[in-house]
């Protein structure tokens, strides 16, 4: 059974940094394509970023590049979202997703960025 979960959201303050976590199980990590996903409320939801399998290749959204990284460990199938510099309006639910094979979701983590 696949199974995703994050962790690691919360309350920052604009310009402040937060790291997600997203620990996965049931499939073999290393052999799928995973991504980020976000949703703000009465919005749809968005692509933040995909990172190949064994970490070679990463996308990101415009809105993120430079200040978002993707990240991965094979090992403990899991998968990180470095988030740097965040904006107001980047508060959201953050997802993280297998949609290679499959469309997997986690139950998502809350992002508030506020002073």
């Amino acid at each position: 059974q696949v199974q995703l979960v994050e962790s690691g959201g919360g309350l920052v303050q604009p310009v402040e940094s937060l790291r997600l976590s997203c620990a996965t199980s049931g499939f073999t990590f290393r052999y799928y394509v995973m991504s980020w996903y976000r949703q703000a409320s009465g919005k749809e939801r968005e692509l933040v970023g995909s990172i190949t399998k064994d970490g070679g290749v990463r996308s990101y959204a415009d809105s993120v590049k430079g200040r978002f990284t993707i990240s991965i460990n094979n090992a403990k199938n899991t998968m990180w979202l470095q988030m740097n510099n965040l904006k107001p309006e980047e508060k959201a639910v953050y997802y993280c997703t297998r949609k290679d094979h499959g469309d997997y979701w986690g139950q998502g983590t809350q992002v508030t960025v506020s002073s």
